[in-house]
């Protein structure tokens, strides 16, 4: 049976409070857009969510190194070049540029064989 998201957070980070930190470590201006309720932040925000940004963020990290790079990975599977396509890309969340990403390189597989 999968554990809470509190019992998560007690596992991996010991506190919200320091899965609060390691995600605002990995929330740099290269891997997240700022749209965070400036009165509320982080701190306000459930386990879950934070848990699913985090890893997020770890992946993009690690895979990609950037937003930057990330978005130019999905035009590249995507087969196109345009700048205006690349503008909208950019204004995206980085959990939704992810799942583009995945569905692009799963459509890209498909159309191979």
């Amino acid at each position: 049976m999968k554990a809470s998201p509190l019992a998560e957070v007690k596992d991996r980070f010991g506190s919200k409070d320091k899965l609060v930190e390691a995600v605002r470590d990995l929330a740099g201006d290269d891997l997240f857009l700022d749209r965070v309720n400036e009165d509320k932040g982080l701190d306000r925000v459930s386990n879950k969510k934070l848990l699913h940004l985090h890893g997020v963020l770890s992946q993009v990290k690690s895979e990609f190194g950037s937003r930057a790079k990330l978005v130019d990975a999905i035009l590249e599977l995507e087969n196109r070049k345009d700048a205006g396509y690349r503008e909208r890309l950019e204004r995206w969340p980085t959990p939704r540029l992810l799942d583009r990403h995945r569905a692009a390189k799963k459509a890209a597989k498909k159309k191979a064989n």
